[in-house]
């Protein structure tokens, strides 16, 4: 039995960031009692998680942004984050995210308990505690669940979300919008165009990208956009199978959107055609689909250009020069 959490961190490379696999402790390890005081993580685990003894503490590598522990305790094992520089509103926005797809009953997520300030800065959230088996990537189950979770959960506010949330480590506006069109031009691809002008000066890129989002309306003729729930950041790292064998996705960045929208880490996230063929047997594939999966990975390489630098630049200028000549504008 393999035990796994993967974390939303994505590597400078040009390719596919690796998917990590962090609880490799050592199983050996004599348990340690958490010895601070004035602990709210050890402190809720103790009242509010029902536990009367912790039993183990196990420190989980892997992540990029966040530290991650294990703890053990004789009321089962709970999976904590903590961020010591940032505060509880990056973890509020994971814990809205991961309840809303947990409260479909569709695909499983862990399901979020507590999120907190620590006492000496920075931040944590409490969740449950999920054993992973051997990896078996059930593309089919996967692209079923996935589609079950963007029918069951549509927002009657629109586009965007609760709160505004991150993607890796970069914020994501989610303020309330009717029209998906406009939202993503503003909130998704303007806003990352106007982080590379200001982190590169990069005029170029900024220019064309915002002459290509001035002019999406050709791209979604004939297509109805329903604001569906997305996992937002769903590439392989953020996704795994329980010990059954079912899939499981992690550390979400969600919103409600259009359900092609998911589909924008495609490039490092393995989907086959197992996957899209259950996928489109629940939510059908629209006019116009392949002609619009580029828009969407444009997001996320403009998302990896600020985040990692250069190495990216060139894959979201090349997706915009060729809108543009497909638009013709």
């Amino acid at each position: 039995m393999v035990v796994a959490i993967s974390f939303s961190c994505c590597m400078p490379s040009l390719h596919c960031p690796p998917i990590i696999h962090p609880f490799n402790f050592n199983k050996n390890k004599p348990p340690t009692v958490a010895a601070m005081s004035n602990d709210p993580v050890r402190e809720w685990i103790l009242s509010e998680g029902k536990a009367t003894q912790i039993t183990g503490i196990s420190p989980v590598g892997g992540g990029c942004i966040n530290s991650a522990t294990r703890y053990d305790t004789d009321a089962g094992s709970f999976f904590v984050k903590t961020n010591r520089r940032i505060g509880p509103s990056m973890f509020e926005g994971e814990a809205l995210g991961l309840n809303a797809m947990y409260e479909t009953g569709s695909i499983r997520v862990p399901k979020p308990y507590k999120v907190g300030s620590l006492p000496t800065g920075g931040s944590y959230i409490i969740m449950e505690f999920i054993e992973f088996g051997a990896s078996r990537r059930n593309q089919s189950a996967l692209g079923r669940k996935l589609a079950e979770m963007h029918k069951a959960a549509k927002s009657e506010k629109g586009f965007g979300f609760h709160v505004d949330n991150t993607i890796g480590s970069t914020p994501q506006i989610n303020t309330w919008m009717s029209d998906w069109i406009e939202f993503y031009a503003e909130h998704r691809l303007g806003y990352q165009l106007k982080l590379a002008r200001e982190q590169y000066g990069d005029s170029t890129i900024y220019e064309r990208g915002k002459r290509l989002a001035r002019n999406l309306a050709p791209l979604f003729k004939d297509v109805v956009v329903e604001p569906c729930l997305l996992h937002g950041d769903l590439w392989s790292g953020n996704i795994t199978y329980d010990k059954n064998g079912e899939p499981v996705i992690l550390d979400p960045a969600c919103y409600y959107g259009h359900n092609e929208a998911e589909f924008g880490m495609s490039w490092c996230a393995g989907f086959g055609g197992d996957f899209y063929k259950a996928y489109f047997e629940v939510m059908p594939a629209q006019p116009g689909f392949e002609q619009r999966r580029d828009l969407y990975t444009l997001y996320h390489y403009l998302n990896h250009y600020n985040l990692f630098g250069s190495g990216y630049r060139s894959n979201a200028m090349s997706i915009i020069d060729d809108y543009l000549r497909m638009l013709n504008v």
